[in-house]
């Protein structure tokens, strides 16, 4: 079941950031002035797109309490950062039309051979 939390924290996390990048591009850029960036922040909470990568957030912590009932903080982040990190670049490639190159797919290569080497416990 500890492995359940693991997937439910990165499924809910990687949802809740796709989905944030996918909605907050369509407002523009960030204002300079303090008060314009606080009135442009509010507006974002009225899409219910982003509503629900906050709510996707919120459950994931949930996920992620759950994990660390099951789990040393040590072994199992390591495995989140590396679901996290796959999945987003993959989906955002995908879905978002972001671009691929060789920093990526190396980065995304020795964090897999990081988690692979904690994975093997003692």
């Amino acid at each position: 079941m500890g492995y359940f939390y693991i997937i439910g924290t990165i499924c809910f996390t990687v949802y809740g950031q796709l989905i944030l990048k996918w909605r907050i591009v369509n407002y523009g850029v960030m204002p300079e002035g303090l008060s314009e960036k606080f009135i442009f922040l509010f507006k974002l909470l009225y899409d219910p797109f982003i509503l629900s990568g906050f709510f996707s957030a919120f459950i994931a912590s949930f996920f992620w309490m759950a994990a660390m009932t099951k789990f040393e903080v040590s072994y199992v982040y390591p495995f989140i950062t590396a679901g996290l990190t796959i999945l987003t670049v993959f989906f955002a490639i995908i879905l978002l039309g972001e671009s691929i190159n060789i920093q990526k797919i190396s980065g995304v290569f020795f964090i897999i051979c990081g988690v692979i080497l904690i994975g093997f416990r003692a």
